[in-house]
């Protein structure tokens, strides 16, 4: 039996806290039910092997996981693409630097050991750094023994604590974890900052405490195990290290609390199912045809088309208006190497068709 912990991280929850809480409940609520949906879906002989969203659920998960690795190794400045991440992923040589081909090699196993940690056991914290940051740097999967600073660029914002105290700091946080009370979604964001101002290893702090921060709410909400929150704080990065060093100026993690549920809240309502947009039957069969990134001239194919013009007009550039789908070469829209895939949108049309 755990004994509660005399340790007590100081937080304060706020009304903006705890309207952001119920909030987010609520669109996990939404996206609860499309998930359960889609599945039923998959599950059903009669249905799923004729109908595409069925098949895209695997699928989006792993565009998902490759989106959350993507962001939070780009904040620790890694610059290899999602596309880059998706070959490394299957195999395929990429030209890159080798550290950071590494690093994503590193979060690809670590994630695909995700589901077997838990997230009160140090150990297994300890073993995800070590896989994280394997071959990277010397003290893999061990505490820190030296001085370390929390960087935003070159400003050094926040002064971790001695080494020597470290072991004792983070057995306090674990002991705080494993007994606290506190709603998983405070929980969780409250770890996370204080495992920021302890920063207990010597490189890789950013990426294992959004790593373990994913794992406390995917053991609360398994939705979180392919959320990918961490593409959304990459995209506010500064509000992220001002976040951190506002709650550490006030001695109260409440600013951290309400900007991680902020990105929280955001994220689950981008995954959330959006109001259907009108579809014409041409978009539809569009959508429907579409594996993976497709060619015009599959495209086509697939949907028995000859009329070039006719597909580009009534098929397509719809299509694309609607978000429905996206060029896999955006920046160069007539390239001869084009080709379209479907949108997170457009599969979230599709499993709604299913379940009519």
């Amino acid at each position: 039996m755990i004994k509660p912990s005399t340790y007590q991280p100081p937080y304060t929850i706020t009304p903006e806290i705890l309207n952001r809480v119920a909030a987010i409940s609520f669109g996990l609520g939404r996206l609860t039910v499309l998930t359960d949906q889609a599945r039923a879906l998959r599950l059903r002989p009669s249905v799923a092997p004729a109908h595409p969203c069925a098949r895209d659920i695997p699928d989006i998960r792993v565009h998902n996981r490759i989106r959350t690795i993507h962001g939070s190794l780009a904040i620790e400045g890694n610059t290899l693409s999602e596309a880059q991440i998706t070959a490394i992923l299957e195999g395929k040589r990429v030209i890159a630097p080798p550290r950071e081909v590494q690093e994503v090699k590193n979060a690809l196993a670590a994630y695909d050991r995700f589901d077997s940690w838990k997230p009160e056991a140090e150990k297994d914290l300890l073993e995800a750094h070590r896989i994280l940051m394997s071959g990277l740097i010397d003290e893999a999967g061990l505490y820190r023994h030296g001085g370390v600073g929390v960087m935003a660029g070159q400003q050094v914002i926040h002064m971790a604590p001695p080494a020597d105290r470290v072991p004792h700091l983070m057995a306090d946080l674990f002991g705080w974890l494993a007994t606290t009370d506190a709603h998983p979604l405070i929980a969780s964001s409250v770890f996370h900052y204080e495992f920021e101002f302890i920063h207990p290893f010597a490189d890789g702090n950013g990426r294992m405490g959004r790593l373990w921060q994913s794992l406390i709410l995917a053991r609360w909400n398994s939705l979180f195990a392919n959320i990918p929150v961490e593409s959304l704080i990459f995209e506010h990065q500064a509000e992220y290290y001002q976040a951190i060093q506002e709650s550490t100026k006030k001695t109260d993690c409440a600013p951290f609390i309400a900007f991680m549920l902020r990105m929280i809240l955001d994220t689950v309502t981008r995954s959330a199912p959006q109001v259907s947009p009108q579809v014409s039957p041409q978009v539809s069969e569009l959508l429907a045809a579409i594996r993976g990134e497709m060619g015009r001239e599959a495209l086509q194919s697939a949907l028995g088309l000859s009329d070039r013009k006719s597909f580009r007009e009534r098929y397509l550039k719809p299509a694309l208006a609607e978000g429905l789908i996206e060029m896999t070469i955006p920046d160069k829209p007539n390239s001869r190497l084009q080709k379209y895939r479907l949108t997170d949108k457009g599969r979230q049309w599709l499993a709604q068709q299913g379940d009519g």
